[in-house]
């Protein structure tokens, strides 16, 4: 039969036991040890029945149990502790209180999705496992963030295979009450909303559910509401899922009525508003549009209200390729805005503008979300070195007139959150050196270059944490793929020979992650014969664990999965290779410890960042990948190996794939498997165990999130809280007009004439060289622009490839034509083909960039005096 009604039945704890239910409700028990064994402690049984879940794990506990543990003083004195440690956490001093200088009240982090716990479903992948471990790092920190997200009554898909291996999708139902969540309230009991306006006089309404991460509130909305019809309650249905409107409808709710959920709770708790706003990707770039509305409605017009939101907002890419990106047709967003739907009190032209791509090789008629959020952020960045490169490539056609390298995108390399993601194993090995309470702060706030004590942990205890760690990991895989070939039809007769699956023994590779073509799953199929000998070789054999999910409209993606999942049913292979589906946070906290390999063979350079590889790393586990992402930038011959990619504009996909397979064979069979096995004088592997000592002890601090939030606060998020409080209504008219001048007469500014003090095209190493001038400013004056001296190595075509930027100086007043002269040295300080060019920007003290305007005038040959040009060729 099934229930017509459900309801959500809580549990009543007795009076010594309440403090369990303000633990079950802090997230922070997903990173803390401490709180995890004190509920386990509860009811092992149920705990592990739970999942590890807190709230579930209360709410199924007998009341004869609880009375039991209300009575019990050793209990209780536990509890008490744990309830304590929680306090000191949430309400202490930590790192962002003890930085000098004002930083920033409150930071609003927006992201479509948030990876905190197996517990919350509401991720997909890296991004909201990213934005996860960032909300958790900046609560140690003690940075005071805001997430804010939406909540999705499906989650992200769960994942089962077909008996032929084909990806099955299923949309469990999730009822936040029994999440752990509570709803936002006004100060009457009634919960809070937020609505927003849609075509047809229609209205979004949303109610605002949060979960606390530690220090850190998550505001997520929610429009699974009676008020609003079927169509409405459906917006925030299921991740990533549905049509162009209904993407649009989530990502509106999301931005603005994100916005307008900060407000609310600021309004209600006495939270301190945000002075930043950071925008974790583009889906969330409606947020400016509400800001702006919110300053317009105070006063301010359009333009000003623009640089007044530019100034504290930040915006991160995580995307290399443009089909990474949200894009919306022109009609559909502009029905969405305006008169009678949403922000009707501002132009949709001026909102269509700011996202459309008018630039050179753009598509007119798109509204590009990523190109909004840049255009509504004064600094922005992406998440690796490489990825940086990439970005200002990519997006290079928004500032027209620079070079790539001074577009202004720089880059934050993430990270990851080491108390999730490390073992308790690992953990433990850590705080028998240098205690718990170090070995903590080592793991979560980060700050040193190196860890030393890794140095003097013996190499046994090295060779036995990570022999166990591997004997975890079989133990795990076997119920997995038990369970999984039990979904697939299998009988448990036909399933004895799981029992041999996997040796604890046995050189042990891992690959899991989303599984679009780029991330090439199968790679390691390309020659089966010399996988199967890697798999089978009778003295030095591997064993490769794989798991991922494919977008559930991604048929190619799922013939992948399928491909593999075929590969590893064969029986000569199966105890070799397995492929275990439904991948999360659960399954992927106890795979990163247990492999000795991560693979990652994506193609180059399509990895924005990967943190797969450095969760794996801070469990000793060493990287083998293609110079990517953070691998790219990080790569030491110690801590790993890199595959030689074969990425030449002249390579046909086939053959790079071929080219790649072999070297990754080629280092597996020739330097990876020889060294895992080779013993030296001890009995042990002696250069393996050096390169897990290194990977812990000089790659681990680098991959902390602690690291990443540090650099966030001091390079983006205190610079824009600065540029937020100089950014008063005054300076933002001022602004705005100075802009709209020096667009409208930058027409007039010209460089005329350029002449330096050399006779010859060649010149010492070290000369000073005397450089003159004469420019057009037209109606602009000296205070609006900089006039620059460039110089730097040219290369063959005579482009400047390292370039140095010189201001020069206005020598008296304009002529009879009204041109000015500048002046200035020009230092040759090095050698071989040396050339420098001039140019003229604009110039305000409110600007983060001098690229901002995407206005430069540049001298040609022909403003060149006769015996000008290039130097030292």
């Amino acid at each position: 039969m099934k229930a017509i009604r459900r309801f959500t039945v809580r549990p009543v704890l007795p009076d010594p036991l309440r403090p369990l239910g303000e633990l079950a409700r802090n997230l922070r028990w997903s990173w803390h040890a401490g709180t995890r064994d004190l509920f386990r402690s509860v009811d092992p049984g149920r705990w592990a029945a739970s999942g590890g879940d807190p709230v579930r794990l209360l709410g199924g506990v007998p009341p004869a149990r609880l009375a039991e543990l209300a009575g019990d003083r050793d209990f209780l004195d536990r509890l008490e502790a744990v309830a304590d440690d929680l306090h000191a956490y949430t309400t202490g001093d930590r790192w962002y209180q003890a930085q000098p200088g004002r930083l920033p009240a409150a930071v609003a982090y927006f992201s479509p999705e948030f990876g905190i716990t197996a517990a919350l479903p509401q991720y997909s992948g890296g991004l909201g496992i990213l934005a996860g471990d960032h909300l958790k790092a900046a609560s140690d920190l003690g940075v005071p963030l805001i997430g804010v997200g939406l909540l999705y009554r499906h989650g992200y898909f769960r994942q089962s295979l077909s008996r032929d291996g084909w990806q099955q999708e299923h949309y469990p139902v999730l009822d936040p009450n029994e999440l752990p969540l509570d709803q936002l309230t006004e100060a009457d009991g009634t919960p809070a909303r937020v609505t927003l306006a849609l075509p047809g006089d229609r209205l979004l309404r949303a109610r605002i559910w949060t979960a606390q991460v530690g220090r850190v509130p998550l505001l997520l909305l929610d429009s699974d509401v009676e008020e609003n019809d079927l169509g409405e309650r459906g917006v925030t249905d299921r991740l990533y899922g549905g049509g162009s409107e209904h993407r649009l409808l989530q990502e509106m709710l999301l931005g603005i009525g994100g916005v307008r959920a900060v407000r609310a709770y600021c309004r209600l708790t006495g939270h301190a508003e945000p002075e930043v706003f950071h925008t974790n990707e583009g889906h969330a770039g409606f947020l400016g549009l509400e800001r702006i509305a919110e300053l317009h409605a105070g006063g301010l017009d359009f333009d000003s209200a623009l640089e007044a939101v530019r100034a504290g907002t930040v915006f991160t890419t995580h995307t290399p390729v443009p089909a990474g990106i949200d894009r919306f047709d022109r009609e559909l967003v502009a029905r969405h805005f305006g008169p009678h739907a949403e922000l009707p009190d501002m132009e949709v032209d001026r909102i269509l503008r700011l996202g459309m791509e008018t630039y050179p090789g753009g598509e007119p008629n798109l509204f590009n979300m990523a190109v909004m959020g840049l255009r509504l952020a004064q600094r922005a960045n992406g998440v690796s070195l490489l990825h940086g490169n990439v970005s200002r490539e990519m997006f290079s056609g928004l500032w027209p007139g620079f070079d790539p390298e001074e577009v202004p995108i720089t880059s934050v390399t993430n990270g990851v959150h080491a108390p999730t993601w490390v073992a308790p194993e690992v953990l433990r090995l850590g705080a028998r050196q240098i205690g718990d309470r170090r070995a903590e702060e080592a793991l979560s706030v980060g700050g040193s270059d190196r860890w030393d004590s890794v140095a003097d942990i013996p190499d046994q205890d090295i060779w036995e944490l990570r022999r166990s760690l591997r004997e975890l990991l079989v133990t795990e895989v076997r119920e997995r793929l038990r369970a999984s070939w039990r979904q697939r039809g299998a009988a448990t007769a036909e399933l004895g020979w799981i029992d041999g699956v996997l040796d604890p023994d046995v050189l042990t590779i891992g690959f899991a992650r989303r599984v679009p073509s780029y991330k090439r799953l199968t790679l390691m199929l390309h020659d089966r014969d010399r996988l199967m000998d890697l798999l089978l070789h009778p003295e030095r054999p591997v064993q490769i664990v794989v798991a991922g999910k494919a977008h559930p409209a991604d048929d190619g993606g799922k013939r992948l999965i399928q491909e593999l999942v075929r590969f590893a049913d064969d029986p000569r292979v199966r105890h070799r290779i397995v492929f275990l589906p439904d991948y999360g946070m659960a399954m992927a906290q106890k795979l990163y410890p247990g492999c000795d390999i991560w693979l990652n063979n994506p193609l180059r350079p399509l990895e924005a960042c990967g943190t797969s590889g450095m969760k794996a790393a801070l469990n000793g586990c060493l990287n083998l990948s293609v110079l990517d992402g953070w691998w790219d930038e990080w790569f030491q011959p110690d801590f790993g190996w890199a595959i030689p990619t074969a990425d030449g504009a002249g390579t046909d996909p086939d053959r790079r794939d071929a080219i790649e397979a072999a070297a990754l064979y080629d280092l597996l069979e020739q330097r990876i498997t020889p060294r895992f096995y080779e013993r030296g004088q001890s009995g042990l592997p002696d250069r393996w165990i050096e390169m897990v000592r290194r990977t812990l002890g000089l790659l681990g601090p680098k991959v902390l999130a602690g690291r990443m939030v540090r650099e966030y606060v001091e390079r983006l998020y205190a610079p824009a809280a600065h540029a937020h409080r100089a950014m008063d209504p005054d300076s933002a008219r001022g602004l705005a007009e100075w802009k709209a001048r020096v667009r409208g007469a930058w027409h007039g500014v010209t460089v005329d004439h350029v002449e330096t003090s050399a006779t010859t095209a060649t010149a010492e190493l070290g000369t000073t060289l005397a450089l003159r001038v004469r420019v057009g400013l037209g109606d602009l004056g000296p205070d609006d622009v900089e006039v620059q001296a460039v110089s730097g190595r040219v290369d063959e075509e005579d482009r400047i490839t390292d370039a140095a930027a010189v201001p020069l100086k206005p020598a008296g007043a304009p002529d009879r034509e009204g041109r000015w002269v500048y002046e200035g040295p020009l230092s040759l300080d090095r050698t071989g083909p040396f050339g420098y060019t001039v140019r003229i920007l604009p110039r305000h003290p409110l600007l983060a960039s001098r690229a901002e305007l995407g206005l430069v005038a540049v001298g040609s040959e022909d403003d060149l005096a006769e015996e000008a040009g290039l130097l030292m060729r």
